[in-house]
């Protein structure tokens, strides 16, 4: 069978093959949100075997297996690494038309070399074939990373993780590995996580004041590592109110009295805590993400049995665009705005977010606020075209932090080829078609922006 993923994969037209070709393949890979572990990065370790490279951490890769009827203990259960491999074989073939097939066709075929599609039949010969090349590469984390041309990556990590595997990710990959605050437990007032806080930075933390001191000490610890970025997830049903201290700093005593809050009291807490992070973020010139609209809670069997991140959420409510200006809103009149990046999960959200991004403008600031990369479940052809469009249509394709991967897979960087071959088909579509200008240095010089120069930016590498 003839390999399917030729040079002009996903390019249809002249202009857009030449703009992947001469222009995007040959920019490094920043990658701004991910889940990868520092500590396995640090360590470089080299993979056992080909299943734990790509198949066993992969929830995108377990849901696919779950909807094609493959029982759990081939997924997360305790079957064999080889055994689950061969799952994913039988599971592959029915994946045509989903992003899956094509982000598996790469992965094979630009690490192991392998161009025929994996199926049941040929499993047991590949299986053979990319674990020879493991051991006689040594393949670990760093080294497909490189092959991925990656420059920069930031990592997701706890107000209370340890930032030196991070150093030694860097040191040891000859690339950037930089945290990101991944904020969550910070909103989540877990007694134990605040007791270690106090720990960390040798405070008493009895009331609200305390903790948003040691918090912001934190802080400091995360800006003197590099980190330039937080993120939040909000998800389906978030609603921001105007910040009161005095009824948070209330539920917060509860907290410490080891009392359950009400939704009302936790709501309150929350919403002070989030406006003060994001004035200490703003002040601090980073970038604060908010991954907005998952439905997370759905099966508690699945969650039972593979933990709160198993790729079994699903697509939540529209975002409460009210709301989420109020938060915005509270931030700016505060003098502290960060840079923000939105990722809507719901589809039905772009119109929305993408002219919010001209909302809350200030002089000097281009891309203040961005309508963020195609996410999750819209991380697809369709998707990113879709995303595209909208926020050519509503603000400035141009200012565009493009993509990023958001996963905890290695593999999972050949989707920036991806994504830049399907940015380049569209805008060469838009030139052919005469809804552009044939100006190859516009063009190419859009294409660079959005593959590579904005992210930079926002990473504060130039």
């Amino acid at each position: 069978m003839k390999n399917f993923l030729n040079d002009n994969f996903l390019l249809s037209n002249e202009t857009g093959s030449r703009l992947f070709h001469e222009t995007a393949s040959k920019l490094p890979v920043i990658d701004f949100h991910n889940h990868l572990d520092p500590l396995t990065l640090g360590n470089n370790t080299i993979y056992p075997n080909v299943a734990q490279l790509w198949v066993t951490g992969d929830p995108y890769k377990h849901r696919a297996m779950r909807i094609n009827g493959i029982p759990e203990r081939l997924i997360t259960g305790d079957a064999t690494d080889q055994e689950k491999f061969k799952a994913w074989a039988e599971t592959v073939p029915q994946t045509l038309g989903n992003p899956l097939f094509h982000w598996s066709c790469l992965e094979m075929e630009r690490i192991f070399g392998v161009e025929e599609v994996l199926r049941p039949e040929n499993a047991d010969a590949i299986w053979e074939k990319c674990n020879d090349l493991i051991r006689e590469k040594g393949l670990t984390g760093g080294s497909v990373l490189k092959s991925f041309n990656v420059e920069l990556l930031c990592t997701s990590d706890d107000l209370l993780d340890d930032l030196s595997p991070n150093k030694k990710a860097t040191d040891n990959l000859g690339m950037i590995v930089k945290p990101s605050l991944r904020a969550d437990s910070i909103l989540s007032f877990a007694p134990g996580w605040i007791q270690k806080l106090a720990q960390q930075t040798s405070m008493e933390i009895k009331d609200l004041d305390a903790y948003e001191l040691a918090i912001s000490k934190k802080l400091d610890d995360f800006e003197a590592a590099g980190c330039t970025l937080s993120d939040h997830a909000l998800d389906s049903g978030y609603s921001f109110s105007e910040p009161n201290k005095s009824s948070a700093a209330k539920a917060f005593s509860r907290v410490m009295d080891g009392n359950t809050l009400s939704e009302a009291e936790k709501e309150a807490l929350q919403n002070q805590l989030l406006h003060f992070l994001g004035v200490e973020y703003g002040k601090r010139g980073w970038t604060l993400q908010l991954h907005m609209g998952a439905q997370r809670f759905t099966s508690s069997r699945l969650r039972k049995l593979a933990g709160p991140a198993g790729g079994y959420a699903t697509i939540g409510n529209t975002i409460d665009i009210e709301s989420l200006c109020r938060l915005l809103d509270s931030l700016e009149q505060s003098g502290n705005l960060p840079n923000v990046i939105i990722y809507p999960l719901n589809p039905a959200d772009y119109e929305a977010i993408a002219t919010l991004t001209g909302s809350f403008s200030e002089d000097g600031g281009a891309g203040k606020i961005q309508l963020g990369p195609a996410w999750w479940y819209n991380d697809h052809k369709l998707g990113i075209e879709h995303h595209m469009k909208v926020l050519s249509a509503y603000g400035l394709l141009s200012r565009f932090v493009g993509m990023t991967t958001d996963s905890r897979s290695v593999l999972s960087f050949s989707r920036h080829e991806y994504f830049r071959r399907i940015a380049c088909d569209l805008i060469g579509r838009w030139a052919e078609a005469g809804e552009l200008p044939q100006d190859w240095d516009m063009l190419s010089g859009l294409v660079a922006n959005i593959s590579y120069y904005n992210s930079k930016k926002i990473v504060k590498l130039s």
